[in-house]
């Protein structure tokens, strides 16, 4: 069972101290995950911010009101996006302007941030067509997705225009306590998290939240991409280099004990998604929008259908690389998925009876 540090958590824009030094901020989101958690690290000469909120709303005005109450009159000199999705970095341009401070990012977040930064409605091209055509959207489907397609720019301020690269490995030092970056792939390109080995604490962004799962999705950006691959080898990677008594501080939800049991979960929930796709593809070859049901039993709106697609095609990419299911082409240019493994149902019993007689996981 994950054991968590609070039993609430802080109203937007307010302060909690998680130990001397390390302070959580929430910051509000417009959308269903209400919230983003941001942490502030006190040097001795001046504050680090990780992660920034998104630029809409009320943010910047609730980043004043911090200024001006908790930095007990040190400055801010640095900004750290974890990774490039506009609550991360929605509000970077601006912090590192106001204070004229340098910005961290590793190399693939920063230039994906400005390239889909930048992206606008002229972008939609026959490439992307062809990508939702491919997904099994309908001719109607893909012209309201062109009328709505564009980047994040409207949910930033202008990215900095120069950054301080970060890499795996790398340290942070900061008030004595050396922060080690750790990469994590799969929700986003190069994903920074940072870990103390003197606090024990270890600042996760999305890589690892513990009541919600990451989306872990492909894109028309890179149709053929195969992100859960490199989750997975992410999150064996954290097992194997972080204790499990770390301190989380996610990007959402709280912060939390239990990372190991959290990373087992994750692994098991993604596995369990794979075997119920290669079991539904055992029939009629069927289009990744045909599968959705399988991985998604609620109702899907037009901006969660997009994820939620994306995250399918995520699960059959992966299965398809290693073999396991078929990939043709319709007549109407859809991709079919068929399972290629005669062995499945009696793997899939196996599976169901050693699951029955296991104690089930709690988080």
């Amino acid at each position: 069972m994950l054991n968590y540090l609070f039993d609430d958590a802080p109203d937007s824009g307010e302060i909690r101290e998680i130990v001397p030094g390390v302070l959580w901020l929430r910051m509000p989101l417009p959308m269903a995950l209400d919230h983003i958690n941001l942490y502030l690290l006190e040097d001795t000469d001046g504050w680090w911010l990780i992660d920034t909120g998104i630029a809409i709303g009320p943010t910047q005005e609730l980043w004043e009101k911090v200024f001006e109450r908790h930095l007990n009159g040190k400055p801010v000199k640095a900004v750290v996006s974890t990774h490039y999705h506009p609550d991360h970095t929605g509000m970077a341009g601006w912090l590192c302007e106001k204070w004229q401070v340098p910005f961290y990012m590793t190399e693939a977040e920063y230039f994906t941030g400005l390239s889909f930064s930048r992206t606008t409605n002229e972008h939609f091209n026959w490439a992307t067509e062809r990508h939702l055509t491919r997904s099994g959207y309908t001719p109607d489907q893909i012209v309201k997705s062109r009328k709505h397609f564009g980047g994040f720019g409207p949910y930033i301020t202008p990215m900095p225009t120069a950054y301080r690269r970060m890499v795996d490995g790398g340290f942070l030092s900061i008030n004595g306590n050396r922060w080690q970056v750790i990469i994590g792939r799969g929700h986003s390109p190069e994903h920074a998290c940072l870990y103390s080995s003197g606090l024990n604490i270890l600042i996760s962004g999305d890589q690892v939240i513990p009541r919600i799962t990451s989306n872990i999705s492909v894109s028309g950006s890179e149709p053929e991409g195969n992100p859960l691959k490199e989750w997975f080898r992410s999150l064996e990677h954290f097992l194997e280099v972080l204790p499990d008594d770390t301190l989380v501080l996610p990007a959402h939800n709280t912060p939390f004990y239990g990372l190991h049991e959290r990373l087992r979960y994750l692994i098991e929930h993604h596995e369990e998604h794979l075997l119920a796709l290669e079991e539904a593809c055992l029939s009629d070859p069927a289009s990744a929008m045909e599968l959705l049901p399988v991985m998604f039993k609620r109702k899907l709106d037009d901006h969660n259908l997009g994820l939620a697609l994306g995250e399918c095609i995520a699960h059959l990419n992966y299965l398809h690389h290693r073999g396991q299911i078929e990939r043709t082409v319709d007549e109407l240019g859809c991709y079919r998925y068929a399972s290629v493994d005669s062995t499945l149902p009696m793997r899939l019993r196996k599976q169901r009876h050693d699951a029955d007689d296991a104690a089930p996981m709690q988080v």
